[in-house]
């Protein structure tokens, strides 16, 4: 108890306490609160949402190709922690490894059969088809992963190059100055850690109930809150050992194993589905999302008073919001040694690549199979979790592919969870430095418990709806502070050796002068000779 940050740690595990108590004492006034909160925020601020989205992507293209893209994170002899190849399966797994696992067969089947009104597409018309993948890829490509990079190369740069302290505050100094240490910097860590444990309680709802919908495909036991309560404990307590263990026993072999098998899946589907097909209609998709790209991305619905906007795109920009800042910090912990320009290929660039022929090829095959009668929309009745399923079921070994299939699901959020967790509890506890990352393993397994409890009583009660618009009132807090952090990137992009501890690094100009650090750490033995790179 000594070593918790008060005002990080106590506003969120209250104001989650009250919601789940108000929500099983009176569901009906939790429900009214939670819908109008939400649209309110909906109505009133779908414009910033879609501006700010899309000035952080922006601002992330110019990063890369500006000189601070050569700032090496920790200083020019910094040794990397990880090579590019684990940097990547981490990322992968940590931002949106669940996400595309799950919607990339049920989006584009809500867009295909209910395309917005008031664009006036046929449903299941090629034109919807090509509407439903265009829109995968601006959900899940380029603008999202810009969310995440904003805060990634802002906080590494802070705590590493600038030596500030191990919060989400100190990726505002170059704005605040010391006003962003100490009381306000735990106030912005109290926000984030509730938009976070909002974002990953939603999303474990959602992975709780396709694991069980998965099993309920292969055994017939039926789906509800005892198996959802099996499901929970089970993924809890897996990512929170997975936690324990540490960074380097835990996340980097499951991330491993997970982009494996994301690679192993999207070649199967790919040779046994219709490739030319999912090609074709990929490309043709790709155009439409380059050519269309300024009006999707900046669509409310308001002209028309059309809710789909805020059904998905503001929605999609609350959650990724609402993760990105603790997600984003521990990403920005794991690029010590890397560039500014080799952390953005990394976390930005090769992730939007590998969603795009993910989403080509699971988006494009279950739009085939819809379009061709399989009934793939059909399946959703009781829920999006199904449509996997039974996309799956048209595929051969499904009797195989679909248990891998669930597994992954199982690896792939207790990936992001044990990253989040480790990253929630060096939030809410003192003593947290490079050479000192890992908070104690109490912390880790209370925040465990509350995700699973809160994730668990509300998709009981009040269905994962309801914590999805916890998630979204989670986004607008993080929405100010992330185009802050973003002015802070600006300030930092335009004069690096001013807030570099570093000037060694830099010429007389200012110019980054380019070095190459060592090889990625591989060994334990290697980790503990430089105490610095153990981040």
């Amino acid at each position: 108890m000594k070593n918790l940050r008060p005002i990080a740690f106590w506003p969120p595990v209250i104001l989650f306490v009250a919601a789940v108590i108000l929500n099983l004492v009176n569901k009906d006034a939790f429900s009214a609160m939670i819908n109008g909160a939400n649209s309110w925020l909906m109505g009133n601020f779908a414009w910033a949402f879609d501006l700010g989205v899309l000035v952080m992507l922006a601002v992330i293209i110019y990063v890369m190709f500006s000189r601070f893209g050569d700032v090496r994170i920790g200083g020019s002899k910094a040794v990397p922690l990880f090579d590019s190849v684990r940097f990547f399966s981490i990322t992968l797994t940590t931002i949106i490894a669940i996400g595309i696992l799950f919607w990339a067969t049920s989006e584009p089947m809500y867009h295909l059969t209910a395309p917005p009104e008031s664009l006036g597409i046929e449903p299941n018309s090629p034109q919807a088809a090509i509407f439903a993948m265009s829109t995968l890829f601006l959900h899940w490509t380029f603008s999202p992963l810009a969310i995440y990079a904003i805060v990634t190369v802002t906080f590494a740069f802070a705590y590493y190059n600038m030596k500030k302290p191990f919060s989400l505050g100190s990726a505002l100094y170059p704005v605040f100055g010391e006003k962003a240490i100490g009381a306000w910097g735990q106030g912005i860590d109290a926000v984030c850690a509730y938009a976070l444990v909002a974002g990953m309680a939603a999303s474990l709802g959602t992975a709780v109930l396709a694991i069980s919908g998965g099993i309920n495909y292969l055994t017939g036991v039926q789906t509800g809150a005892f198996l959802w309560l099996v499901v929970d404990i089970a993924v809890i307590a897996t990512f929170v050992i997975s936690s324990i263990t540490g960074l380097f026993n835990g996340i980097k072999k499951l991330s491993e194993i997970n982009t494996i098998i994301f690679i192993g899946l999207t070649v199967f589907v790919f040779i046994f589905g219709p490739a030319a097909y999912m090609l074709n209609l990929g490309t043709e998709a790709f155009g439409d999302f380059m050519r269309n790209f300024f009006t999707k991305s900046l669509f409310t619905g308001a002209a028309a008073n059309d809710p789909w906007g805020g059904w998905w795109t503001i929605f999609y920009w609350c959650n990724w919001l609402a993760w990105s800042p603790v997600t984003g910090m521990f990403l920005g912990r794991i690029s010590y040694g890397h560039t500014i320009r080799k952390t953005l290929v990394v976390t930005f660039l090769l992730p939007a690549v590998f969603t795009i022929f993910w989403m080509m090829v699971f988006g494009g095959a279950a739009i085939n199979l819809q379009l061709a009668g399989a009934g793939i929309a059909d399946a959703m009745a009781n829920g999006p979790e199904f449509a996997v399923y039974a996309f799956l079921a048209k595929y051969p070994i499904a009797v195989l592919t679909i248990p891998i299939f669930i597994f992954t699901m199982f690896l792939s959020y207790v990936t992001g969870a044990d990253a989040n967790t480790t990253a929630l509890g060096g939030l809410s506890t003192t003593g947290i430095s490079p050479e000192s990352p890992e908070p104690s393993m109490l912390i880790k397994v209370f925040w465990g418990a509350i995700l699973g409890a809160v994730a668990w009583i509300m998709i009981s009660t009040a269905g994962v709806d309801g914590i999805k618009m916890l998630s979204n009132l989670g986004g607008g807090p993080a929405l100010i502070l992330e185009l802050i952090m973003t002015v802070s990137l600006l300030k930092m992009a335009a004069n690096p050796k001013k807030y570099d501890v570093f000037k060694d690094d830099y010429m007389a100009d200012g110019t980054p002068i380019k070095s190459e650090a060592l090889p990625a750490l591989t060994s334990k033995k290697h980790a503990s000779e430089n105490t610095a790179a153990e981040v």
